[in-house]
């Protein structure tokens, strides 16, 4: 594979457009954000084309409903490795192959892996959409693997994690609080997976998980771009068309046991140059117990930290002059429960306590006090900007759809996201607040320049 891809976190702004669980319809979606339209071929993998003509090219991403949380107890990161090992060929492409064909047609390519989902996509001139359908068409079902190719590879990954993590003070933090934060799901296992169960992966252990998720049936394919729906339907029966369906298996997901007391992680390290404070909270999905708070808790999290007019930024940098950033997040398109976090990093001479102490003072403002009718309505009017904005860019409307439907959601929830954030009230906004920012449900991360001993 060529990076490695924790998507989660480079789709969170995107996510945002997403919506809760529903059945896609065939046909066109009523006028919305991306305008997509929908077919199922007859061995259920579904279709999706976004007509966007603004260059003659296209965007195909293929989505498989399966990631992280779905590996078997011991086997952390066969998920992403297996992505990594898609690229190594078929029955009828050698290692590095395809590659090599979207390489030499001018074409662009990546893939990523999170939690609930695993992805695949290229660029390339519309008229070269047909060999990137039968090639990804014929590596959903004859993928070769043997200790020869793949062995090398588990060093790859073990190599990617070490820089990414191992080495990297930020990123074991992350790690380390987010188990934290999820006791009994397995949101709380990273990606990329634990080191000592990555380094046991066997090609065994990539095949079985390959032959039991990838299939026809369990993926949604969208296209964006210049092409429409017309003349994708044959390339789609010519290509995905000839792979045969079979069985799934259930996604069983642990559910959150009752959460009774704060945690804090703190790492030190001689390595840090900027120091930072996070919060996170286990928050709801759009799926999860609490769904109901999605909508208003992004609209929270826009009013926290989604603008330098922002409560977070406007009070810790710009009034008090504790931070040099502070901020929030949160996606609500986790198939289970997710996170809504703060952050902020002090400003040089200022001590960490003292910027905990100020943040937590706004989390108790708000909770106290409430929030004003501008500040919901100045936070709906961007995030539905960010929906017109976000028809701009060819891939855009093809990362959001396939991760909403990997996800177990709808086209036209998707479409309807603007609506959605609309009708949200200052009421439920606070109520949001009030069901969230619990401090038994939270997670504090310190991230240290100087170690105490």
């Amino acid at each position: 594979m060529k990076v490695p891809a924790f998507l989660g976190s480079v789709l969170t702004g995107l996510a945002l457009l997403a919506a809760v669980a529903a059945t896609l319809p065939v046909g066109k979606a009523e006028a919305g954000v991306f305008d997509p339209e929908s077919f199922t071929l007859d061995n259920g993998l579904q279709v999706v084309v976004i007509n966007n003509s603004r260059a003659p090219i296209v965007t195909h991403m293929i989505w498989y409903k399966v990631g992280a949380a779905d590996e078997p107890p011991g086997k952390s990161g066969v998920a992403h490795f297996l992505e990594h090992l898609m690229f190594k060929g078929t029955d009828k492409l050698e290692p590095g192959e395809f590659s090599e064909i979207v390489a030499r047609n001018g074409g662009q390519e990546n893939a990523f892996t999170s939690w609930d989902y695993t992805g695949y996509y290229q660029t390339v001139a519309a008229d070269r959409l047909e060999i990137m359908m039968a090639n990804e068409a014929d590596r959903m079902t004859n993928l070769q693997l043997s200790d020869e190719v793949v062995l090398p590879e588990l060093q790859v990954v073990l190599e990617e994690r070490r820089s990414r993590v191992d080495n990297e003070p930020g990123g074991q933090l992350g790690e380390m609080a987010r188990a934290s934060l999820f006791l009994n799901h397995p949101y709380g296992t990273p990606i990329i997976g634990w080191p000592q169960e990555v380094s046991q992966l066997t090609t065994e252990d990539a095949l079985t998980f390959y032959k039991d998720w990838y299939r026809p049936n369990n993926a949604v394919v969208v296209i964006a771009g210049d092409i429409t729906v017309e003349e994708v339907r044959p390339l789609a029966e010519r290509t995905y068309g000839q792979v045969a369906a079979g069985p799934v298996p259930e996604r069983k997901r642990l559910s959150e046991p009752p959460q009774t007391a704060p945690r804090r992680a703190v790492l030190e390290s001689d390595r840090v140059r900027q120091p930072s404070l996070g919060i996170d909270y286990l928050a709801p999905g759009y799926n999860s117990p609490g769904g109901e708070h999605a909508y208003a808790l992004q609209v929270l999290s826009e009013l926290l930290g989604g603008a330098a007019s922002a409560r977070l930024y406007s009070k810790l940098v710009v009034d008090e002059g504790l931070a040099v950033s502070a901020g929030s997040y949160y996606d609500a398109s986790a198939l289970d429960r997710s996170v809504f976090g703060l952050y902020a990093s002090p400003r040089q001479g200022v001590e960490l306590e003292d910027l905990e102490a100020a943040l937590r003072a706004e989390i108790a403002l708000l909770l106290k006090e409430g929030v004003s009718e501008q500040e919901v309505a100045d936070a709906k009017k961007r995030l539905t900007a960010a929906a017109i904005y976000a028809r701009d860019d060819l891939s855009t409307g093809a990362r959001v759809l396939g991760e909403a439907l990997a996800s177990g959601r709808s086209i036209e929830q998707v479409e309807s996201w603007p609506e959605s954030i609309e009708a949200v009230t200052r009421e439920e906004v606070e109520a949001a607040a009030r069901a969230v920012l619990q401090i038994n449900h939270s997670v504090t991360r310190e991230l240290r320049a100087e170690p105490t001993s």
